[in-house]
């Protein structure tokens, strides 16, 4: 299945902290989750990260988020490719991520604003002072 093309299914979806269901309800992370386990590159229900407040990185710098990623996923250093994973800094930790679908662009669900398509440098995706706040690019392993 292709990453990119399965990604925008889910596009217009509202957000929802904890939730993966299309067309009702998902955050950030579990769209991850939901898409690479339809494209077959995580096994489901294998990556259930559990209960999570919808602001657990505002009060602790635990890398929760970033420690689900890398358990699958390899950093990469070049440039994007369509279906790695694009993880943001928000708050004290990583908390944030989306799929490059390619031209510099990501697909993910935001608060209050569900699953849509952004620039990973527009303001959404930066702090105060212009900077990103992107982590790094990562790139899902292949299921063995």
């Amino acid at each position: 299945m292709d990453i990119v093309s399965e990604s925008k299914t889910w596009l217009n979806t509202p957000y929802h902290s904890g939730a993966k269901i299309k067309g009702v309800g998902v955050d950030c992370g579990q769209l991850l989750i939901a898409i690479y386990e339809d494209a077959g590159l995580l096994i489901e229900g294998d990556c259930e990260p559990g209960y999570y407040p919808a602001d657990f990185h505002l009060h602790q710098s635990e890398e929760k988020y970033l420690g689900w990623v890398e358990k699958y996923c390899d950093l990469i250093t070049g440039d994007p490719q369509q279906g790695d994973i694009a993880l943001f800094k928000f708050g004290k930790c990583v908390s944030h991520g989306g799929i490059c679908i390619g031209n510099n662009k990501i697909i993910h669900s935001y608060i209050g604003m569900g699953v849509i398509i952004s620039n990973m440098n527009e303001a959404l995706l930066c702090n105060k002072s212009g900077t990103s706040r992107l982590y790094g690019i990562y790139r899902v392993r292949q299921v063995t």
